[in-house]
């Protein structure tokens, strides 16, 4: 019996090892098959918050670019129309001087050569800083001309007389030109 009941125990045993072995290998495939699909839930959140922060460093440098090109336009503007209170000013120095060459009429004199000489150098610089005078001989354009008084001589939407030049600074207006329309 002895015998007998150390087999049966060998044989529960070998059963029991079995039993254990099939139950660990079964454990082992749950694990494998659960660890692979959180590591594929797992790889699949990742490109997602990857594609995520791509999008955001895309946006991020796309807003800098903006913002660069912005502050390089409004830094040539900003140099380009410096010059707009100096040359505002200037104007009343051309106005003056053809106010001096108009009442000297006809009379030549040095004194009247000086000034128009003075008047064309003060011009021509003038012109280089792109500051030049508004058209008054193509008609009234209220966005150039101010119409100040109305010419009887002069034709319906036609500019009669110019009590003061118009001037703009590249291409942007400094001063309207003051003048006198036809009815």
């Amino acid at each position: 019996m002895t015998n007998e009941q150390h087999e049966q125990a060998q044989d529960i045993q070998n059963e029991q090892t079995a039993a254990q072995h099939e139950q660990a290998q079964t454990d082992a495939e749950q694990v494998n098959d659960v660890s692979v699909e959180d590591l594929q839930a797992q790889i699949v959140k990742l490109e997602e918050s990857l594609k995520y922060e791509k999008a955001v460093a895309a946006n991020a440098k796309y807003e800098a670019e903006k913002s660069k090109e912005r502050l390089e336009r409004e830094a040539d503007t900003a140099k380009k129309f410096a010059l707009e209170k100096f040359s505002k000013d200037l104007l009343d120095s051309v106005d003056n001087l053809e106010r001096a060459i108009q009442a000297a009429g006809d009379e030549e004199s040095p004194v009247l050569e000086g000034v128009k000489l003075t008047l064309k150098s003060l011009l021509s610089t003038l012109e280089k800083f792109e500051i030049v005078a508004v058209d008054t001989d193509n008609g009234f354009n209220a966005d150039w001309h101010q119409a100040v008084g109305i010419d009887p001589t002069a034709q319906a939407g036609q500019i009669g007389n110019v009590l003061q030049k118009g001037y703009t600074l590249s291409g942007r207006l400094l001063r309207p030109a003051m003048v006198m329309v036809g009815q």
